[in-house]
């Protein structure tokens, strides 16, 4: 058998990203099966939700939700479930903003300027992405939520908001030890925002955002400030669940699962773009016209009912269909198949390019 070696000018290494549209409709998530896709858990700490009853073989996992309430907030140590709201507040802000110079856990800055200071979201809904959806990233400028914001809570959606990254493709911050995230704005057809408002707001090309939110795109994680339901509003009476719950009540009196089912009641469409990262090398095999003119095959030039040369005269011809990658020790790595034999002589030469995937 011959070998040929690879030089570094015969390999290349690229990476290329691939994107894919996830659309969630409300209707998967604020509803359409009733309880059976949502699963909630004895612990009481996140709900889980599947595309489809949950106990079926095949519903996948899309998403958690959970609140986060920090102590400096408008909470109390005899609110429902204090030590795991604050718990929840504290685990997220400690993987997804780090510590700062004190050593104190950073809290979730609205606008991601840690040094400067500016407002801090002290109530928050936390919403993890199954990697199932999310790949390796959430692709930047990509993340829209629209959200029912009416005050009835048997009809939320007749008035809308929307929440989404804008311009984060070129605004996006680094500053987290979890990676990349965004800024989340909220905007509307309407004057359901508070148009009067000039704090926790920002203007982008012209237009008057709120904040809203951050989305953590390698750790697939939005979270989501709770006063989108509240001072954020022209009419900030949105009713959170049958009960008629305020959004603050809502957060502070009621369980986690409570706090979950209300934001699912709301969730009118959710989607973004993931990416999934695919590394290659490339190896450039040459094969000039000197070279692999002959088969070691051992019924290249024998007897046996295979036989492709019958004079000694005749120009040696053999048909390549496979690449091999071999270490130093020629232990084979790889094998690339040919789509169809190539007809190899003296008279021409190849250069295949076999492409490594991982």
């Amino acid at each position: 058998m011959t070998f040929k070696p690879l030089n570094e000018n015969d390999t290349v290494n690229t990476r290329t990203l691939l994107h894919e549209a996830i659309p969630l409709t409300g209707a998967i998530v604020s509803g359409t099966y009733g309880t059976a896709n949502i699963k909630n858990y004895s612990h009481g700490m996140f709900q889980s939700v599947y595309d489809y009853p949950y106990l079926s073989s095949s519903a996948n996992h899309i998403f958690d939700i959970t609140t986060g309430l920090h102590p400096d907030g408008q909470i109390a140590s005899t609110d429902t479930q204090f030590t795991k709201k604050r718990n929840i507040y504290n685990q997220m802000a400690q993987v997804l903003m780090g510590y700062d110079a004190t050593g104190s856990i950073q809290k979730f800055d609205e606008d991601g300027d840690l040094l400067l200071g500016g407002a801090k979201m002290e109530d928050v809904f936390v919403v993890p992405f199954s990697r199932l959806l999310s790949k390796d990233e959430i692709k930047k400028e990509t993340f829209e939520l629209q959200l029912g914001v009416k005050a009835a809570y048997a009809d939320p959606f007749s008035s809308l908001i929307t929440i989404s990254d804008v311009s984060a493709s070129t605004e996006y911050r680094v500053n987290s030890p979890a990676g990349d995230y965004g800024i989340l704005y909220a905007t509307a057809s309407s004057a359901l925002l508070s148009t009067g408002a000039t704090a926790h707001t920002a203007s982008i090309n012209g237009v008057k955002y709120w904040h809203a939110g951050l989305i953590f795109y390698q750790a697939g994680i939005a979270v989501l400030t709770g006063s989108i339901f509240s001072t954020q509003l022209t009419t900030p009476a949105v009713k959170m669940n049958a009960a008629n719950v305020e959004i603050q009540e809502l957060m502070t009196g009621s369980t986690i699962d409570a706090n979950a089912d209300a934001l699912r009641h709301r969730i009118y469409n959710l989607q973004f773009n993931n990416t999934t990262e695919l590394n290659s090398t490339v190896y450039f095999c040459r094969i000039n016209h000197n070279e692999f003119n002959y088969s070691s095959n051992p019924t290249y030039v024998n007897g046996s009912k295979i036989q492709v040369k019958t004079q000694s005269t005749d120009e040696p011809v053999a048909y390549i269909t496979t690449v091999g990658l071999y270490n130093d020790n020629n232990e084979l790595l790889a094998t690339a198949k040919l789509s169809e034999p190539l007809k190899k002589s003296a008279s021409n030469e190849f250069t295949i390019r076999t492409r490594l995937d991982y």
